[in-house]
């Protein structure tokens, strides 16, 4: 099977596998090269797959998958591989405590201008007007 995993802003994945285990909504699934085709939503967590090489890892935030004959493409919103499951954990938390921090600047941005043109509109009404 051709494994594709794609990101937003990268191609994170594009391999020759034998063999894909991830989670979807309704559980866990593995697929196999004469799988019937197959769509599914994924949730967070891990993917793995195997290839010539040995077993493969990766960390996918919520996507969907298809498999359309050979082909398995995944489409998520964020991913990162690892090697192995400790330095993958170790990876995802670096990445997300980062996310963390940039989500929480950018409410606060958002925040300040919401108050700011709610401060500006209650200003900008006619004096009399209730």
């Amino acid at each position: 099977m051709k494994l594709h995993v794609l990101l937003p802003i990268e191609v994170l994945v594009e391999e020759e596998v034998s063999k894909i285990v991830g989670e979807g909504q309704n559980g866990s699934f593995c697929l196999l090269p004469r799988h019937v085709d197959f769509v599914t939503a994924l949730v967070p967590g891990i993917l793995s797959w195997t290839t010539a090489a040995g077993e493969q890892l990766a960390a996918v935030s919520e996507g969907v998958l298809v498999k359309s004959g050979p082909n398995v493409s995944i489409s998520a919103r964020d991913g990162i591989r690892g090697d192995q499951l400790e330095t993958l954990q170790q990876l995802v938390e670096e990445r997300f405590l980062t996310l963390d921090d940039r989500e929480r600047s950018a409410r606060q941005a958002v925040a300040r201008l919401e108050a700011d043109f709610f401060r500006r509109f209650l200003e900008s009404g006619e004096p009399g007007r209730v």
